[in-house]
């Protein structure tokens, strides 16, 4: 069958990607949107578009009967599934094809038989392929272990298990978040590797047990279990173990009779130089875009392509690789307060050209609290790894990053680091450092000061000039002190007079200082109290602080504020009763993470003005406790 018009089941970037290479092809293309999404590039990307009402996931991209309906309005012959949301659910696929489109994935047997972690394991080990087991009845000796939901992934229903005394009360954890995030609550036990690395394999199938492999990948760098960094190909692996991690990768599809693009996942031991099976994606992976630099390969392509039954497509023979790419993704998220997610508006997303960029958010885009963070995925293709590794800390270093708090500086301080560098990571790098952003710039603030003053300069006019000076100019910006961050400065006939630095040039948008001999040039952006500095020392974000303060923003002793916008998921204590510091009260959903509130101080909980399932925004009082007295 020939495919003329694909829907592809998904959002943002992954939806964005998809129709890239349908429009090469010459497939029409339909776009399914939340009505939070409505304003992102991917919707108006596509040839045609459909709506499904509401926010949720559960209530838009989960709904599998709302999507079909919608490929069948809008004409579509073919479902692409993405990845995440229903790309790896069984009865999806079913019913797309019970519905005569066709299913853009592996059989729904396929989807089934890895779906589940524990059975995944026995086919693996039937077919040759290397699994982690734990004893039934583990001792102190088989310490670490790690609590997995079969179900799922992402880091959901997963524990670390240290202490045997502990075993039973993580395995209940783990049981009720896999329950509530996947809604099953199975889970298993098998030994956890303290310092593994995150090695998979992609693998392409036609349904008839013929397997294509097209690499590896090292996924090691991660963050609360969830990948951050990708590279291919993996680096410091041995001839003999990279050849036998693809060949059973290609025994673990075929075993399956596996149909189109799929990644095998294992547990590398570089020590022992083994190597273990920990799951199948069937799907297409996130970080698929280093396989395709490196191979010269279209995945999605080869998808479509075996999806419509093209024949020899898949071909069994070694893939040339050329060169090394690596992977960063960048989130709408804050490493140095636990990676908490951030919303509002991404005022300026730009890159420089050097590097493929597959994004989901523009400039002037908003991102929502109801999906997952990511902003963009940046990819650099070069001769050598320590070519690429240095090309994408140069795009990173000079994109224009505005209006929202993200990863960028620690993906910076991660790929500039001696660990990352020497190749020796594991997936254990981002738990002994965080790679937090460095101090700032001191001129900074200076060049948002002077750019600030031109704002207010009169043609002919020195800024703020007088015959008789009794004291500096003051610009305040908001910090962590009572005081803020000050910058004074005098404007003279011969331009700004400023301790430590000489003005060489200023604008509204351009200013450039010279400090101790060191001449830098400060790119600056101007949204109302907000202002973005960008130089070759990175990005600055900066808020003027009012010269009055406002009586109705300010809050009651005791206040808790939202820390983002999100939706009340639970309140763990009544109005009146006593709270001990740091006692739970309330659980926030946003971008599908918990974050819970913690009573600031011992005391009374005066009054809760939220309740589960309320909508709140960032900085609103949710709860107030008064302090005891003595």
């Amino acid at each position: 069958m020939t495919i003329s018009r694909i829907l592809v089941a998904n959002r943002a970037e992954i939806a964005s990607r998809v129709f890239r290479t349908a429009r090469k092809l010459g497939i029409e293309t339909v776009a399914v949107h939340s009505d939070a999404d409505a304003d992102l590039p991917f919707v108006a990307e596509a040839d045609h578009a459909v709506r499904l009402p509401g926010n949720a996931p559960a209530e838009t991209y989960l709904r599998a009967d709302l999507v079909i309906e919608a490929a069948k309005v809008a004409g579509a012959d073919a479902i692409h599934p993405g990845y995440g949301f229903l790309s790896e659910n069984a009865d999806f696929a079913r019913a797309v094809e019970a519905a005569g489109l066709v299913w853009i994935g592996p059989a729904p047997e396929s989807i089934e038989q890895m779906g589940s972690k524990i059975e995944a394991k026995k086919i693996m080990a039937a077919a040759g392929v290397p699994v982690l087991e734990a004893p039934a009845s583990p001792v102190e000796s088989d310490l670490p272990l790690l609590v997995k939901a079969s179900a799922g992934g992402g880091g959901r229903g997963m524990r670390i298990v240290r202490s045997l005394d502990a075993l039973g009360a993580e395995i209940a954890k783990a049981e009720a978040e896999a329950a509530s995030a996947f809604g099953d609550g199975t889970v298993f036990v098998e030994p956890y590797v303290e310092a593994g690395r995150h090695v998979e394999v992609q693998v392409v199938g036609d349904g008839a047990g013929n397997v294509a492999v097209f690499g590896e990948r090292d996924c090691s760098v991660q963050r609360r279990h969830q990948k951050v960094v990708e590279e291919s190909p993996a680096p410091l692996l041995p001839d003999a173990v990279r050849s036998a991690l693809h060949e059973a990768a290609r025994n673990a599809a075929a075993a399956i009779d596996y149909r189109g693009a799929g990644t095998v996942e294992f547990l590398y031991d570089a020590a022992s130089e083994r190597f273990w099976f920990l799951e199948m994606n069937t799907r297409l992976q996130v970080e698929h875009p280093v396989t395709e630099l490196v191979h010269g390969v279209d995945l999605v392509e080869l998808q479509i392509a075996v999806a419509e039954g093209v024949s020899g497509v898949v071909s069994t023979g070694s893939t040339t690789v050329t060169g090394h790419a690596v992977e960063v993704r960048l989130y709408a998220e804050d490493p140095a307060a636990d990676y908490q997610p951030q919303s509002g508006t991404l005022t300026t997303l730009e890159f420089p050209g050097d590097a493929r960029i597959d994004a989901g958010y523009t400039s002037g885009s908003e991102v929502s609290t109801f999906y997952d963070a990511m902003l963009a995925k940046v990819i650099v293709h070069a001769p050598t790894r320590d070519a690429a590794v240095r090309r994408l800390v140069g795009v990173l270093r000079t994109a224009k990053i505005h209006g929202l708090v993200t990863n960028r500086e620690q993906l910076i301080g991660i790929l500039g680091s001696e660990a990352f560098r020497s190749g020796e990571v594991s997936t254990s790098l981002l738990a002994e450092e965080k790679f937090l952003p460095r101090t700032d710039d001191p001129g900074a603030p200076v060049a948002a000061a002077v750019a600030l003053a031109e704002t207010t300069r009169r043609p002919g006019l020195p800024v703020a000039w007088r015959n008789v000076t009794s004291q500096p100019q003051r610009t305040v910006f908001e910090d962590d002190s009572e005081d803020g961050l000050v910058v004074e400065w005098y404007g003279t006939r011969d331009g700004y007079r400023i301790d430590g630095f000489d003005v060489i040039d200023a604008g509204q948008d351009r200013v450039v200082l010279e400090k101790d001999g060191l001449r830098t040039t400060y790119e600056v952006s101007i949204d109302g109290a907000r202002i973005d500095v960008d130089s070759s020392f990175g990005h600055t974000a900066l808020r003027k602080r009012p010269r009055f303060t406002d009586p109705a923003t300010q809050t009651q002793p005791g206040s808790l504020l939202a820390p983002m916008p999100g939706s009340v998921i639970s309140v763990l204590a009544e109005s009146g009763s006593n709270v001990t510091e740091g006692q739970p009260l309330l659980v926030l959903e946003a971008m599908k993470m918990q974050h819970t509130v913690t009573a600031p101080t011992a005391g009374v909980l005066a009054q809760i003005n939220v309740k589960p399932g309320s909508q709140v925004a960032a900085g609103e009082v949710l709860a107030v406790v008064e302090e005891e007295t003595a």
